[in-house]
């Protein structure tokens, strides 16, 4: 049975949360939390949260144990982006993307 756990909007750009997440894939939960603790960004918190929420979710919901849980699939994807302006020299401007995330993490209990 697999469980999973989703973090939307998170104030992040996809393309740093892409880093941690290729980094924990297919790793135990206990082994990508410890991972994720010891990671200088800020970004590790977020996806640690989403890891967590994931296990918390597999232990009460469907009573597994957290020892056995493996996570077989983690991903993120584009959220929406908000578009800001600065300005510039001569009248113009130049636009400011803020993107954010959906983080997706589903964990499984390992066989074997």
């Amino acid at each position: 049975m697999e469980v999973r756990a989703v973090a939307k909007e998170t104030g992040i750009s996809p393309r740093k949360v892409r880093l941690l997440v290729d980094m924990v894939r297919g790793r135990k939960v206990d082994e990508a939390l410890t991972l994720l603790r010891f990671t200088p960004t800020p970004t590790a918190r977020a996806v640690a949260k989403v890891v967590k929420s994931a296990l918390a979710n597999a232990e009460n919901n469907f009573q597994m144990t957290p020892s056995d849980l493996r996570i077989v699939s983690i991903f993120t994807d584009k959220a929406r982006t908000l578009k800001r302006f600065r300005p510039r020299a001569r009248g113009r401007a130049n636009p400011i993307l803020k993107r954010s995330s959906h983080i997706t993490v589903i964990v499984a209990e390992q066989e074997g």
